[in-house]
């Protein structure tokens, strides 16, 4: 009996269709710029997450997307972590183009700065900037690609770096972070807790 009520708290989900629509998860929201031929191009991304402790930054795209042909053929991308009262201006870049149609207008229409190392655009105002080289691109995941970058640039608004003399509360609380929880929805993040890590627990990000 104990082994049934247990059992009836969980729904199997069917792996032979894509799960993640059925319940939600938290995941960062970036804004991926490229540069497609004498245009710039900007796209939203959640499937992000740095690649290992290193300066490596990867993102998930597909062939079918322009982000991904952009990437492969410029050998490089810049990545914006932008705030949440940047969100609809993050939406506004998943805005579709028409038939045929090589430009994208509506980047024209956002505030945008030019990389410093690599010839993408990035949001102005973001907190974050990330410039990439292209490291390399693995196919085969489905119909999706993990398309991986080597960090060459990075800069960060002052109210967004760790340093010492700051709580990291305070920090977090100053500049909130914008959550994306897939799929359809965003939540803004001021209030955090220390994560309670075992005693003598080692840490590998450092921090100044």
């Amino acid at each position: 009996m104990k082994k049934e009520k247990e059992q009836k708290k969980w729904i199997n989900l069917d792996t032979s269709q894509s799960i993640w629509g059925r319940f939600f998860t938290v995941a960062p929201l970036v804004v991926i710029g490229t540069k497609e031929g004498d245009e710039y191009d900007l796209a939203p991304k959640h499937m992000v997450t740095p690649l290992g402790h290193d300066n490596y930054f990867g993102f998930v795209c597909t062939p079918g997307h322009a982000t991904y042909h952009n990437a492969k053929r410029e050998k490089a991308f810049t990545v914006s972590f932008v705030t949440p009262k940047q969100v609809v201006l993050a939406s506004l870049t998943a805005t579709p183009r028409c038939d045929e149609q090589k430009e994208v207008p509506v980047v024209k229409h956002i505030p945008t700065q030019l990389g410093r190392t690599v010839d993408a655009l990035l949001v102005k105002d973001a907190y974050l900037c990330l410039e990439c080289e292209l490291d390399r691109i693995i196919d085969g995941f489905g119909d999706f690609s993990l398309i991986a970058g080597k960090i060459i640039t990075a800069y960060v608004r002052k109210e967004a770096l760790r340093i010492s003399e700051v709580d990291d509360a305070q920090v977090i609380e100053d500049m909130p972070l914008l959550a994306y929880l897939a799929y359809g929805r965003f939540a803004e993040i001021k209030e955090s807790a220390a994560f309670p890590f075992p005693k003598d627990f080692e840490q590998k990000v450092l921090t100044k």
